[in-house]
């Protein structure tokens, strides 16, 4: 088993720590593990992304051009990283804010309404928790007990409390993502 993710998005997203909780998800489940995020200076409202590799095997590099899934948050990284899914693999996309949506019929396409479900959730900070929730039903590759574990271990104790909340905004966001085109 190997899972080559990139996750992308703007700076506040959510996106490098939707990035981390997989990571700590794989470690928990004795995967081998990496985390590579990428963002420009003016992070918060800026652009970035995340490459995750999650494998049973040795990992030789973290750098990839090719990925197995795409999450897209906005229409630039949608335009940036759709065509770098490899054919046969899956994009999920929030459709808020994306004004072309995906257009390739060789990956299985879905979209995931987070902002709309964090905001039925009662805290929009949950927005990553949903898109991480998607993400698990379409590639149930850490189980739900690790990504806990993982949620646990990437935020600081004094947000625990918030844990059953974001526990609540994963499993939303398997049940409400939207298949669009599968292959």
């Amino acid at each position: 088993m190997k899972e080559e993710i990139i996750i992308a998005g703007f700076g506040g997203q959510g996106v490098l720590s939707m990035g981390k909780i997989l990571a700590y998800s794989g470690i928990m489940q004795n995967q081998e593990v990496t985390w590579m995020p990428s963002y420009g200076p003016e992070m918060r409202g800026g652009t970035a992304n995340v490459t995750v590799i999650l494998s049973d095997k040795k990992i030789s590099s973290p750098i990839l051009s090719k990925f197995d899934t795409a999450i897209i948050l906005n229409q630039q990284s949608l335009d940036k990283f759709e065509e770098s899914v490899k054919p046969g693999g899956v994009l999920i996309f929030d459709p808020n804010g994306i004004t072309r949506p995906p257009v390739r019929k060789d990956i299985t396409v879905c979209s995931i309404a987070a902002v709309d479900i964090s905001a039925e959730l009662g805290n929009s900070k949950a927005y990553n928790m949903v898109v991480l929730g998607a993400y698990l039903k379409m590639k149930p590759i850490v189980t739900h007990e690790n990504v806990m574990k993982g949620l646990k271990k990437s935020i600081p104790d004094r947000h625990h409390s918030l844990i059953p909340m974001n526990e609540k905004a994963i499993i939303a966001g398997k049940e409400k993502i939207v298949m669009i085109n599968s292959i």
